[in-house]
């Protein structure tokens, strides 16, 4: 980490910069977790812009390392980006509260939509909405992309990792495979140009297993409440199934609808697949983080507590996983093999926010409209340094006018 960072960091952490840094974190993650639409890619892009191009709180650098290390502990990776840069900016209660003002407003939001639900029997309608808004957040993604890019892909040797892993994730490879496999592969290459590693641990024993293990405690623990088909439903055993998905899940919203299908509907069967299928699909059209479904979904099984019980679950493990993590990354880049793993899953990260932006700009360009809005929203991006909420503000607007004139 660069001198500068470090600098800022300190200046923000003590005396009155503390407070200011906290409420400054508070409105930012806010704001994100009222209007960050898209998913992950989508939060990640948008808070590169804020903490790195506006606010210049971190370089692209140390933005970057952060992310990959998101990637390498299960979880919603853009909660746990957001408490991460909580934390390098104001230590322990920056952790809390860019990491809760992040989650509170999805989870409010989404708490509305089940509240809909239940009272009128349906989810209501957003395709207008996200018609203006898809395009305009590819163009913050691609814009985010370009940016990472340029900082973590320096070398001939990093761009053929990003673009192998690219063309694994394209292939099917799981994600985690991908990521792993890129770190291994950049290790392999450090140890063969003749550069072996210092006195500090190797970068699967820094990264990775601690996390790991917590998961799976915690998914032993969750299991053990409700073995049998056809449990029945407590407030306890929702928020340890919760948490048990929080603790293990790596992936999209699709391998999240695959984890809760399989014991929410078919072993627990506490709810309906088509239930299931709304609340994924509101988690997703929402702002915020896609977990926030367990929100929609605790609702619908024990009202507002289970809401509360449901949303704890799933998120509390990511403060923990980057509690844990957090002070490691310094002491990654300390170390020649460690660093090098890090640099690897920082390539394949960048490869796979690429192959889901691709996959994303299919599905939201379909006709000349969403092309112009996408060119327009890149155009004052880069150009004239828009912010990407008013971008994603007007797109919606111009979305709604476009289906409804």
């Amino acid at each position: 980490m660069g001198n500068d960072s470090v600098s800022r960091e300190g200046a923000a952490t003590s005396g009155e910069g503390r407070g200011a840094a906290l409420w400054e974190l508070a409105r930012l993650f806010f704001r994100l977790g009222a209007t960050a639409f898209g998913g992950p890619a989508a939060h990640v892009a948008m808070m590169e812009d804020e903490v790195v191009r506006r606010r210049g709180w971190m370089t692209r650098e140390d933005f970057l390392d952060l992310y990959g290390a998101t990637n390498l502990i299960p979880g919603p990776s853009s909660t746990e980006l957001a408490i991460h840069i909580g934390h390098r900016r104001a230590g322990w209660a920056g952790l809390l509260v860019a990491g809760g003002c992040f989650i509170v407003p999805a989870a409010l939001i989404t708490l509305g939509f089940a509240w809909g639900y239940v009272r009128f029997g349906a989810v209501p309608e957003m395709s207008a909405l996200l018609y203006g808004v898809k395009p305009v957040i590819i163009a913050v993604v691609a814009q985010a992309l370009w940016g990472l890019g340029r900082a973590g892909l320096r070398s001939p040797r990093s761009l053929g990792l990003a673009a192998l892993c690219a063309g694994a994730s394209l292939f099917g490879i799981h994600e985690l495979a991908v990521l792993a496999g890129a770190g291994v592969l950049a290790v392999s290459h450090r140890l063969a140009a003749g550069r072996p590693a210092g006195p500090s641990p190797g970068a699967a024993a820094v990264a990775v297993p601690v996390p790991l293990a917590g998961g799976a405690a915690v998914a032993g623990g969750a299991a053990a409440t409700a073995a049998a088909v056809g449990a029945p439903f407590g407030l306890l055993p929702l928020f340890l199934f919760f948490a048990k998905v929080g603790s293990v899940l790596f992936g999209s919203g699709y391998v999240l609808l695959a984890f809760l299908r399989a014991d929410l509907v078919e072993r627990y069967r506490w709810m309906t697949e088509a239930q299931l299928l709304d609340a994924v699909a509101v988690g997703q059209v929402t702002p915020g983080p896609v977990f926030t479904a367990a929100t929609f979904i605790g609702y619908l099984l024990g009202r507002v507590p289970g809401a509360l019980v449901a949303t704890a679950g799933i998120f509390l493990p990511a403060f923990f996983f980057v509690a844990l993590s957090g002070p490691l990354i310094p002491r990654v880049r300390r170390s020649a093999v460690a660093s090098a793993f890090l640099d690897g899953v920082n390539a394949a990260s960048l490869a796979l926010m690429a192959v889901v932006s691709f996959r994303l700009a299919r599905a939201a360009v379909v006709d000349w409209l969403t092309g112009a809005l996408a060119i327009a929203a890149a155009l004052l991006l880069i150009r004239y340094r828009v912010s990407s909420l008013w971008l994603i503000l007007a797109g919606a607007v111009i979305g709604v006018a476009s289906v409804h004139l």
